[in-house]
């Protein structure tokens, strides 16, 4: 390749690492207050902005949404709130299917927005997928009784690259598993970039099972 071919391809891949990560950015964002000002469609329509002003009036949707959820929050977080949470669980807890599928949505809600959760608070490498070879993933809990044997078993999620929000599940003896110094945000940075992005200091050694 020429000089000029060089300087050419350099400066390509220069604009293309300052302009995509605006570009994606601003289609996840696009998309969520899309999203969240598709709710003003849940208001009857006399109620409905084109209705009352005879046009659309674009983000009153993703300003009702923030207004719920605020309020929403207010409701439940005082203890008559907290005892109709408890009884709309207790409800859906009866129903077959929307069991499971509520009961699993909201433990994973729990689990990652509460400050007192523990899930995704450790970064780890674990062997897999053989021994050798070693994966990125984030301790979900502390202990795992149903595993045999003595030792303290926890479980790892491990996240697919470039896409974490789909993964393997794993049960390891929390003595193979290498904990590293790097925040949950740097780990998922680091799988989302193809391992292009590494943060964190590396462990100080690495026993193989």
């Amino acid at each position: 390749m020429s000089r000029v071919g060089k300087a050419i391809r350099r400066y390509f891949i220069g604009g293309l690492l300052i302009w995509l990560p605006i570009w994606a950015t601003y289609i996840v964002i696009k998309f969520l207050v899309l999203l969240m000002d598709g709710s003003i469609n849940l208001l009857p329509t006399r109620y409905q902005p084109h209705a009352l002003f005879g046009t659309d009036v674009p983000g009153i949707g993703l300003i009702l949404t923030l207004v719920i959820l605020l309020i929403t929050g207010l409701l439940v977080t005082n203890f008559i709130g907290d005892r109709i949470v408890k009884a709309w669980d207790k409800l859906l807890s009866r129903i077959p299917l929307i069991r499971s599928i509520y009961s699993a949505v909201k433990q994973v809600t729990e689990a990652l927005l509460k400050p007192s959760g523990k899930s995704f608070r450790k970064v780890l490498m674990i062997e897999f997928p053989r021994k050798g070879i070693w994966s990125i993933g984030f301790q979900t809990s502390e202990t795992f009784p149903h595993a045999p044997g003595d030792k303290n078993h926890i479980t790892v999620f491990v996240p697919t690259t470039p896409n974490p929000t789909s993964g393997f599940l794993m049960i390891v003896p929390e003595d193979d598993v290498v904990e590293l110094d790097m925040s949950v945000e740097d780990g998922l940075k680091t799988i989302i970039s193809l391992g292009v992005v590494n943060a964190g200091k590396p462990p100080a050694n690495i026993n193989t099972m």
